[in-house]
């Protein structure tokens, strides 16, 4: 008998420190995680594990490559849900309809996280 498989979600930001502490708090809480530190590491990754949940920096290596990512994820079938990681606070909304890019919520750095993994469980049970 093999035992559940724990949620994995897969986090892409260019801060290795930041996907470090992520993974924390995840894994401390009963998540797996996939860390990639590019958009590309971060398609490969979706299409290696199928991510039940997947955070996405906005800022990438180029600006706004963490919008371009969703749309890919989109275009290849993604029905998880995307959250889009942000240091740039309400600006987000004027630069970015996250709707039209189907994203599930946006999480602005640094991450609180109690109200992070509320968000997750809410979506992962």
């Amino acid at each position: 008998m093999t035992p559940e498989r724990k949620p994995l979600i897969l986090c892409i930001d260019d801060d290795p420190d930041y996907l470090d502490a992520v993974q924390v708090i995840l894994e401390a809480n009963g998540y797996a995680m996939v860390q990639a530190a590019t958009a590309e590491e971060g398609l490969r990754a979706f299409k290696e594990q199928n991510p039940d949940l997947i955070i996405v920096d906005l800022m990438m290596e180029e600006i706004d490559s963490g919008a371009s990512f969703v749309k890919q994820l989109r275009f290849l079938g993604c029905e998880a849900p995307i959250y889009m990681l942000s240091s740039v606070g309400d600006a987000l909304q004027l630069n970015i309809d996250t709707a039209e890019l189907g994203l599930a919520g946006v999480f602005q750095k640094p991450i609180e996280p109690k109200t992070f993994l509320s968000t997750i469980q809410a979506h992962l049970g």
